[in-house]
């Protein structure tokens, strides 16, 4: 009879474990690991209904694109092959020692795992580096949005007193006295003439075949279920539900292409970053930045714009509480610059598994660094 009673509470304990394991992870609707399996195993389009809020910027989660550069094509592979060179040549610095590479690293895939980067003469940047993986697909460059297309952003940094401060009338004469150079330029672009509108052409070009690898996400949605973790699957569920991480990062590139108020503007204070307002003027931009895409994200810490975060507990911890909310100080009640949280942002109250399983979906986004170097620079 003993035998028997210990096995009653041996099975009703497991059920009751069970039990709580399903509901710990629940939304809006009880889910079971193979239910999800089940649910998950169909086209994106049959995938349960994601917590996506009205006015977001949407696009259903989909494997890694290939860049659009059609790299068969001789022509384009001369391009990308110069500005390859460019790009890990320290000569395009004022100083000759700083190159696009060191803040842009392949081996850390393509960021330089600093808060801030660090530039001419030690000075320190203001903002994070992002990563350059996938960086063709971006409308706007920059946190702030600042440049409509990658030839145009490649001047900033070159120029900034606080990055390579190299003078920009020069640049074009200076490497064109680097007779290895010639070859290189007659191949891109038939002639050996050196321009700063040639180098940020090879620069850009080369930068739109920078893509990141295929993931245990994308396996996963190319029909090997056995991809994903049971953990990874319920994370997948709750970033696409409870968690609402998937109102800004979605699609393919995991974000919306798109500027938000996260609530680190730092208003009236030392570090104060309005962000997107500085480019356009306009008080409802005020310290909105661009959503980065999620892509190998658990690789490229620290995160947000000025780099705050060096772990990802503390990014799931901020956002479960609806991220920080500026405060009003009597003589900014009128204040029509005040930074106003995106209408997005809001407290999850996710339980400690369910955050687990938010990180480790992440990690399912993580692909091989790919090694790119050049051997030797012209002389």
């Amino acid at each position: 009879m003993n035998k028997v009673f210990a096995s009653l509470v041996l099975i009703l304990g497991g059920l009751i474990f069970f039990s709580f394991q399903s509901t710990e992870f629940s939304n809006d609707e009880e889910l079971s690991i193979d239910s999800l399996r089940k649910v998950y195993a169909k086209p994106t389009a049959e995938w349960p209904k994601p917590n996506v809020d009205k006015g977001a910027v949407f696009t259903e989660l989909g494997e890694l694109p290939p860049s659009p550069l059609d790299l068969k094509n001789d022509s384009i592979k001369k391009v990308v092959e110069l500005g390859k060179i460019l790009f890990f040549d320290p000569r395009l610095s004022g100083s000759n020692q700083i190159s696009c590479s060191s803040c842009h690293a392949p081996d850390l895939h393509w960021t330089d795992g600093r808060q801030v980067s660090i530039g001419h003469d030690h000075l320190a940047n203001i903002r994070n580096a992002p990563t350059l993986e996938n960086v063709w697909f971006y409308k706007k460059l920059f946190w702030d949005g600042r440049a409509n297309s990658l030839e145009e952003q490649g001047e900033s940094p070159i120029a900034a007193h606080n990055e390579m401060h190299q003078d920009m009338k020069v640049l074009g004469k200076k490497l064109s006295k680097i007779k290895g150079y010639k070859p290189y330029f007659i191949d891109a672009f038939g002639s050996a003439q050196v321009t700063n509108k040639r180098i940020f052409e090879s620069l850009a070009t080369f930068q739109r075949s920078i893509v990141s690898r295929r993931t245990s996400f994308d396996r996963f949605l190319a029909k090997d279920k056995k991809a994903l973790s049971d953990q990874q699957l319920m994370g997948l569920h709750l970033f696409r539900t409870k968690a609402r991480c998937i109102n800004c990062h979605n699609g393919p590139l995991f974000t919306d292409n798109e500027f938000h108020n996260d609530g680190l503007t730092y208003y009236g204070r030392k570090y104060e970053d309005l962000g997107l307002y500085n480019v356009t003027k306009k008080p409802e931009d005020v310290g909105k930045f661009k959503t980065p895409g999620l892509r190998n994200v658990m690789k490229t810490a620290p995160w947000f714009h000025n780099g705050l975060f060096p772990d990802m507990d503390g990014v799931l911890n901020m956002y479960n509480v609806g991220m920080p909310n500026q405060r009003v100080k009597p003589e900014q009640a009128n204040d029509a610059l005040l930074p106003k949280n995106d209408k997005l942002l809001r407290g999850l109250k996710l339980s400690n598994a369910e955050k687990d399983a938010v990180v480790s979906f992440l990690d399912a986004l993580s692909s091989p660094t790919v090694l790119v170097r050049v051997e030797q620079l012209p002389k």
